[in-house]
This record gives C-alpha cells, structure tokens and sequence, in this order.
C-alpha cells in the first residue's frame, strides 16, 4: 500500500487521494473492520437525518405551550421560557445578573489557569488570579457589601452551583490526593495505614452515602448550637471523595516512574521533598493526565447527586423548571436534552484539554 508520506506532488498527492489511502488504512484494512465501517455509517444515517428533523427541522423555540402543541418536532420553547429558571436556580430574579457575572470570572480564571499550565513562566499568575478570583465570586454570589443584597447559598442553583462545587472540588482534592498518594507510600507506619485506610474507606462507599452522612449524620456529632452550612458540608464531601480516588491515581504515577529517578534525587544530595518537587511529581503528574482528567470530569457530573441534601445544581433545576407548570412536563426530554449538552460543552473541553496538555508536555521527548 503507497505511504501517504511518499506521495508525489499532483494528482496523486491531493487531498481526495490522501483521504482514499486513509480510509483503505484505516478503516477498510480487513473485512471484518470493513463491515463494522459499513454498519456505522448505516447507523449513522439511519440515526442522524431523524434527529435532525426532530431537534431542527421540526422544532419550534416559541415559548408558548400552543406553539409547541402545533410542531412534531422538539420544543426548545420549555428551555427558551425557562431558561433563567434552569440556569440559576431560585437565584432571586433581579439579581441574577451576580451569578452569570461570577460565571464569567469562574471560567476566565480556569482557563487563564490552564493556558499557564504548560509554560514555566506564566505559572506563577495562577495562585494570583485564584487568590483575587474566590473572593470576587463570593461577594458577587453572596453579596451583602458594595451595596450588593445579600442572598444565602440555599437560594444558590443551577450552572453556577454546579461549577462552583466542582472547580473548588478540584482546587482541594488534588493537593489532598497527592499527599495521600505519598502517604500510602511513606515508610512511617502510623502515616501509611491511616492513608490507606482513608482511601479504602471512601473509595468503598458511593458519593451519594457521603453526601448523607455531611448531610444527615455529621450535624448530630456537633455541639449543641453550632451549625455547619450544607453547601460547605457538600463541598467538604464532594472533595473527601474525590480526593480518595485521586490519591491511587497518583499513586500509580509514582510508581511508573523509575526508580532510577529516585536514586539520581539521592545521589545528587536533594531531600525527600527536594527530590519529589523536582524529579518525581513532574514526572509522575505527566503519566497521569488522563485518569486524572477522567476522575475530574466524574466529579463535574457527580455534582448532580447534591441534590440529596437540598441543593439544586442544573439537572435538578430542570426537574424544577418542569415541576413548576404542569403543561410543560411533557417536553422533559428537550430540557434534559439541554443540560446534556452543556455537561458535554464542559465534560468535552476538558478531554480536550487534557489531550493538548500531554502534547505540550511531551514536546522535547526523544522519540
């Protein structure tokens, strides 16, 4: 078979023949992987083309229960009508402009965060933007100062609930992670048995149980009149469970690299810490990209169980919104369909960004 690399200039080297030897390598390459391209896209057009006439063609955004009785399609009009409802929560209507405003700075911080990851030089501004970033979100979601209405967390919901649980879950867990990771692999007794079994305890037992015990049982061992916030309790959870399972993802890191590695640590006079900071943990941290990525995004995702202790993330604002008009029940689909998609938006991006991070990082590696 011609090498795609070796294709002379002209016809041959166009881009509908590249494509042509492409498919025959990849997808055409045997008869059984041939049959499997021919029953994707058979499904694909069996599947696709309804699709498309339901969410699309067929479907109508007018919010109006008439509207949507009239198309066969979908009825983005039940999102369209309540779509504050579904982003905010019972966020208070005239201010919901604080919680998009805090969602804007949320995101701009991550991503500010994550563009400084690869370069040495721009990694010192994330501790910066996160020290000045928490607070501003606070005050805009709280408020209470500059003249801004002061709105308790039980009134929180939505998307910004939802990011606000899972990027500060990713702030705590992963440092709690990695020195639970170490301390499972320390040489002290006392400091590896509780480790493991922390680990073992939480990662044995579902986020859900977690939830209830912050929820339910963990106010009954406090004093009498001391009270702990149920958003704090659910975010104190949240990171006690993930940090669990990060802690054997890292674990596995450190163990892939060399030990080699730590023997050049030692021979070169460094600490413990000294050889961890500078040799190991970069080392151990590139391996682990991917779980780490995949741990990340089903904490995104299990902040939908919060709901067990009363707070409302985006999939159960929607349960909310079609709770609050009988007429609209019918049309759940659409508004599952939608908090779906934006669960996919974030859950995607963060694949995606784990994909280039490990390019980036693997960069000056002889291959």
């Amino acid at each position: 078979m011609t090498d795609i690399a070796k294709l002379p200039p002209g016809p041959l080297g166009s881009s509908s023949q590249r494509a042509v030897i492409w498919a025959r390598k990849n997808l055409f390459n045997s008869w059984f992987n041939s049959i499997l391209t021919l029953g994707s896209i058979a499904a694909l057009f069996w599947i696709i083309p309804p699709m498309i006439e339901w969410g699309i063609t067929n479907a109508t955004l007018t919010p109006s229960i008439e509207a949507c009785r009239e198309v066969t399609g979908a009825c983005w009009g039940f999102v369209n009508a309540n779509l504050r409802l579904i982003l905010f929560g019972t966020y208070p209507y005239d201010e919901q402009w604080r919680p998009l405003l805090a969602m804007v700075v949320l995101v701009g911080i991550i991503i500010g965060s994550l563009g400084a990851v690869p370069y040495a030089g721009m990694r010192k501004w994330i501790i910066p933007m996160w020290l000045v970033g928490i607070p501003v979100i606070a005050i805009l979601m709280w408020g209470g100062v500059l003249g801004l209405t002061y709105v308790q967390n039980s009134y929180w919901g939505g998307l910004p609930l939802t990011l606000i649980l899972s990027s500060i879950g990713i702030i705590f867990a992963f440092p709690l992670g990695l020195l639970l990771a170490l301390g499972r692999q320390s040489s002290m007794p006392a400091i590896k048995t509780l480790s493991v079994v922390y680990i073992e305890i939480i990662r044995g037992v579902p986020l859900i149980t977690v939830l209830f015990m912050a929820s339910v049982m963990f106010p009954l061992f406090l004093p009498e009149g001391v009270t702990i916030d149920k958003l704090l309790r659910a975010q104190i959870g949240i990171i006690l469970f993930t940090a669990a399972y990060l802690a054997e993802v890292f674990r596995g890191g450190l163990q892939a690299v060399p030990n080699g590695q730590f023997e050049a640590g030692n021979s070169l006079g460094l600490s413990y810490w000294q050889s961890m900071r500078l040799i190991i943990l970069p080392q151990a941290m590139r391996l682990v990209i991917p779980p780490t990525v995949g741990s990340f995004i089903s904490m995104f995702k299990d902040t939908t169980l919060v709901v067990i202790i009363g707070l409302f993330d985006l999939l159960n604002t929607v349960k909310l919104a079609l709770r609050s008009d009988p007429a609209w029940t019918r049309y759940y689909v659409e508004g599952y369909a939608f908090a779906a998609a934006i669960f996919f938006l974030f859950c995607y991006s963060m694949a995606r960004y784990a994909a280039y991070l490990e390019k980036e990082l693997r960069k000056g590696e002889q291959r």
